[in-house]
């Protein structure tokens, strides 16, 4: 046998763990000697407290016996009862057993008891299925006579009728019977189509019974209705399911009442699908569909159940209707009219106060929940249709302007002047009022539409100003084959001139943001180009009538005294006249380039055709001329509005002073003063002149070129040029033998 140790390890390891901890806590009180005589109390007192441990324990021990023999009683006493139950219900078993014969003769009585009862409900019906086809004559009298209510009564119990012996068949597994009863009842399925017939042409006429005399049309609600419920039943009992059934007649309803909106108002003959007859058709659409839909909001609405939303029904019908009509059209090659009604149409007239936001349809009435009428690829798509046929338009219409213009330079008479005195013609204010016509037409639509159009009359205008300098061009040409064609050459150019400014100072108030009035650069170079070679053109007329005179210069003729320049100044002085006619931001360009020609012209002739002085009198008699001529030309310009600070003429005044300059030596540092103010002077020239003077040696001429060689100039920007267009021959080289030396 095992110790008590070797049975409870954990009772040895707490002795031990007490007995440690009593070691420890003696050791702890009675480390002094004096402590030792206090070792009787505190024996007295550990050995009260194991005394009330003890107790304790043993009172726990106590009741916890206690418990264990209460229950050990409980569980014999049930032990007991579930031994007489088991014993109950044998005995019950043993007497059902002897029972079973018996309820084998109650189960023949069950059978015979239920075709007792199936057999007494077949005599029942007997009558009504004697009667069916008497049925089906009065139902057939009732549709007749529109009676629908009645005849959909008698309908319902005929067809009860046959289901429930239909079901009864079915529970019975005697699928074939069903085909007799089935033919027997054939004439349901005939009057069933009658009977809906009937109700869809009532559905197909809603709207105007509706404001007749509603009842059919409740009547018709209501049957549909009643099978509506019918279809549910079945369908939620799962067991049986009629033939014929679900009719879904509610969704038929919708079908019906969606192709009735859907019908001929929708359809527009080809014929009509431009100008007129498409505005009509659209008016019409217009009126039809508020009209309607006040009956759908007004009346129909009480008619039907709430569930059937079928003001918002009608309403995504009549739009998704119209949204493919739209389309429909669209597809046809309509004009710009065509294409601007529809897209107004469905743009604005759609959603304005005088269709579907007719103050009698709302707030019922609210597309602004359904999809756009035209999606934004459509409207995107439309509207380049229609710009592209109103530029087509534009450019026929400014076509036929330009060659009316054209027309008008070949007239007898001077182009009309405003209130000024200024030439002009009606060009300016017809591009400007067909253009601003157009871009305002389609502000009435999109922002969008408007920007297009204003961007292609900007097109437009700039292809239009190309044809117009094109034409320029050409009867230019015409006039240098002869002069007296035009009669009135420089008056028309002249009004051109005013022509294109007004265009230029009217292009900005075509934008449709007042905040931005920027020209496009395209455009303003145009206009540019424009102003250009009508400038051209008068500069060429005024070349032509000075040409004769600067011919005559330099000569000693000219040297000694003579009316040449003042000739000059007679033709500038007339020309002048004629540009008074022209407005002053262009009248000042005309006088700086004109001034600009006379010194060109002046200086060309001074050097192409040079004259060489050959004594100090001349070349003083020379510089004389030249401040004579130079001041009187300067001084017209001034009388005309043009300031000195303008003029070219000063280059005169400059090369005169290189002429005057009595010591050779100096030239070097004068030649570097005159081209330091005008950069585009050359060698050549700078040759020519010292060639004009005579009296400079090769040595200083060898000085002065090898000056300018090492000051190479660049064109400051802005710079007029006013040398660099004047080529001077080339000096012939002396013609030397071979093997000679060149004299």
């Amino acid at each position: 046998a095992s110790s008590p140790d070797e049975e409870w390890p954990e009772a040895e390891k707490a002795e031990k763990l007490a007995r440690g901890a009593a070691l420890k806590w003696a050791s702890g009180v009675f480390y002094r000697p004096e402590k030792l005589e206090g070792l009787g109390h505190y024996r007295r007192r550990e050995t009260q407290r194991n005394n009330s441990i003890q107790s304790r324990l043993k009172s726990t021990v106590q009741s916890y016996l206690e418990g264990v023999g209460a229950g050990l009683e409980q569980l014999q006493s049930a032990a007991q009862e579930v031994q007489g139950v088991c014993q109950d219900l044998g005995a019950a078993r043993w007497a059902l057993l002897d029972s079973a014969d018996h309820f084998q003769g109650l189960q023949q009585m069950r059978k015979l008891m239920e075709e007792h009862v199936q057999l007494a409900s077949v005599v029942q019906v007997l009558p009504q299925i004697f009667s069916v086809h008497e049925v089906f004559s009065h139902i057939m009298q009732l549709l007749h006579g529109q009676h629908l209510l009645e005849a959909h009564v008698e309908l319902m119990m005929l067809e009860q009728l046959r289901d429930d012996i239909l079901s009864q068949l079915h529970l019975r597994g005697l699928s074939s019977a069903q085909a007799t009863v089935l033919s027997y009842f054939s004439g349901l399925q005939d009057l069933n189509e009658s009977l809906a017939k009937q109700l869809w042409d009532i559905v197909g006429s809603s709207l105007r019974l509706v404001r007749k005399d509603p009842v059919l049309f409740v009547t018709a609600v209501r049957i549909i209705e009643r099978e509506e419920k019918i279809d549910d039943t079945l369908l939620l009992e799962a067991t049986f399911l009629p033939p014929g059934r679900p009719k879904g007649w509610r969704q038929k309803f919708f079908q019906v009442l969606q192709d009735t909106i859907t019908g001929g108002r929708f359809h527009v003959p080809r014929m009509d699908a431009e100008g007129p007859g498409l505005a009509k058709h659209l008016a019409a659409l217009q009126k039809d569909l508020v009209s309607e839909l006040r009956v759908v909001k007004d009346l129909m609405v009480q008619c039907v159940p709430a569930h059937y939303n079928i003001l918002s029904v009608c309403t995504a019908t009549y739009h998704q209707a119209l949204s493919s009509h739209l389309q429909e059209i669209l597809r046809e090659d309509l004009d710009k009219q065509g294409l601007f009604l529809l897209l107004e149409w469905a743009l604005r007239v759609y959603h304005s106060p005088e269709m579907m936001g007719h103050p009698d349809l709302l707030p019922e009435v609210d597309v602004s929940v359904l999809d756009p009428l035209m999606s934004s690829e459509l409207v995107d798509q439309t509207e380049k249709r229609y710009v592209m046929k109103v530029k087509a338009s534009v450019f026929e219409w400014m076509q036929r302007t330009l060659e009316v213009e054209f027309k008008e330079w070949f007239r007898e008479e001077e182009p009309e002047t405003d209130h000024q005195g200024f030439f002009q013609s009606a060009l300016p204010a017809i591009v400007m009022q067909m253009l601003n016509e157009n871009i305002q037409v389609a502000s009435l639509i999109t922002d969008s539409l408007q920007q297009k159009i204003y961007n292609m009359a900007l097109e437009e205008l700039e292809a239009f100003l190309g044809r117009l300098r094109d034409a320029l061009v050409q009867c230019g040409k015409e006039h240098q084959q002869d002069r007296a064609v035009p009669k009135y050459y420089i008056s028309h150019l002249l009004a051109v001139l005013n022509n294109n400014l007004a265009l230029s100072n009217s292009v900005s108030s075509l934008h449709p943001d007042t905040a931005c009035r920027e020209v496009p650069g395209s455009l303003q170079a145009a206009l540019d180009r424009m102003q250009k070679k009508a400038t051209q053109l008068l500069l060429e007329e005024l070349l032509l009538d000075l040409q004769p005179l600067c011919l005559q210069l330099p000569s000693r003729k000219w040297l000694s005294g003579s009316q040449l320049v003042g000739n000059m100044c007679e033709v500038i002085d007339k020309y002048a006249k004629d540009f008074s006619h022209v407005r002053k931001p262009v009248f000042t360009l005309l006088l700086a380039e004109s001034e600009l020609l006379v010194a060109n012209q002046y200086l060309r002739a001074l050097l192409q055709r040079k004259m060489v002085c050959k004594s100090r009198e001349e070349r003083g008699q020379l510089c004389h001329r030249l401040l004579q001529d130079a001041t009187q030309l300067r001084e017209l310009f001034c009388s005309l509005g043009l300031d000195r600070g303008q003029q070219s003429l000063e280059a005169v005044f400059a090369l005169r002073e290189l002429i005057c300059l009595k010591d050779p030596a100096l030239l070097s540092l004068e030649v570097l003063g005159f081209i330091t103010k005008y950069p585009d002077v050359s060698d050549e020239h700078i040759s020519t002149l010292l060639d004009i003077r005579g009296d400079v040696s090769k040595e200083v001429r060898h000085v002065v070129l090898e000056m300018m060689a090492q000051h190479p100039q660049v064109l400051p920007e802005g710079y007029r040029p006013i040398f660099s267009t004047i080529l001077v021959p080339v000096q012939e080289l002396p013609f030397c033998l071979r093997k000679g030396k060149c004299a």
